[in-house]
């Protein structure tokens, strides 16, 4: 049976991948220093098919030893420090975790020469950057504004060079603005989606940063589940980048609005300037991974819908 090694797989995207992975009848060892992550995002599931590591993916000896002995079949790195206004308060620090312990990972499987069937990493619509070209294509400029943008391009790259260069069968995927089950409200680095239900569910006021037309495509983790799946298990889509998302974007306005009317009560909002380093539009084009089988299954109102029902 296949062993899957994920990173960060006690956060949002992690944890709900290693339920489908695990549910599969597969392998899964966690890495995760809970600094972002949940226990409860995974205590649930089987033991005698989960094993987890408290540990910093930046504590390389630690990293190295695992993958000697494990000797994956499938590798998700998905840990990371996942937030702008962290990368732009402690960009070094940031960087040591977004990008050297990735770096780290991959020259431990070139120079002990392990073979695992695929390397995903989890890279982010944020290199994109405030260029006007709309959709994104993975083809579109690249223009980082923040520590975590350029860190998240640069894995990235070096992901995929690393694939070109030492024959590593390596994807990575840009991920737009997902939302769904176990996304913390409390965190600092939440996605907007789970603090605006935060805030209804509690009567709280939401901060709303700019005017709210600024545009997303929110995309429901499980079809961001599904693309990692497709990813990993598809031997052709090797060595190359990947936009997960819906293909369409909608303003945060509109979503408030949707909220509103499926709980029938008001947002309280309390108005802030548009903060330095966010982007203003987004939408993804996602013809090449639609190319490959995929299709996401939920538009931001079935998404939701789901998401408020707390499936």
């Amino acid at each position: 049976m296949d062993k899957y090694l994920i990173t960060g797989g006690a956060g949002f995207i992690g944890s709900n991948l290693a339920a489908r992975v695990v549910a599969a009848g597969s392998y899964v060892q966690i890495v995760d220093d809970l600094s972002m992550g949940k226990r409860e995002n995974i205590d649930y599931l089987d033991k005698e098919r989960l094993t987890f590591h408290k540990e910093s993916i930046t504590n390389y000896e630690f990293m190295r030893e695992l993958l000697m002995r494990e000797k994956f079949d499938y590798i998700v790195l998905l840990g990371a420090v996942a937030g702008v206004a962290a990368s732009v308060e402690n960009p070094y620090k940031t960087h040591q975790v977004n990008q050297e312990a990735n770096i780290n990972l991959f020259e431990t499987i070139r120079k002990n020469n392990l073979k695992p069937k695929k390397i995903l990493f989890a890279s982010s619509a944020a290199v994109y950057g405030n260029n006007p070209e709309l959709p994104k294509k993975e083809s579109s400029p690249i223009e980082p504004l923040t520590p975590y943008a350029i860190d998240k391009f640069a894995s990235e790259r070096y992901a995929l060079t690393y694939g070109r260069l030492y024959g590593l069968p390596t994807v990575a995927t840009r991920f737009f603005n997902v939302y769904g089950p176990k996304q913390n409200p409390a965190s600092l680095y939440s996605g907007v989606l789970s603090i605006i239900l935060n805030c209804l569910k509690e009567n709280n006021q939401f901060k709303l940063y700019g005017d709210g037309s600024q545009t997303r495509d929110f995309t429901y983790v499980e079809d961001v589940v599904d693309a990692i799946l497709l990813l990993l298990h598809n031997d052709s889509l090797v060595n190359d980048v990947y936009n997960v998302a819906t293909g369409n974007s909608v303003s945060l306005n509109e979503v408030i609005g949707i909220f509103e009317k499926r709980l029938h009560q008001q947002l309280k909002v309390e108005k802030f300037p548009e903060r330095q380093g966010d982007i203003k539009f987004s939408e993804a084009d996602i013809s090449k991974i639609t190319a490959a089988s995929f299709k996401a299954k939920y538009a931001i109102s079935a998404g939701l819908e789901k998401y408020i029902n707390g499936e």
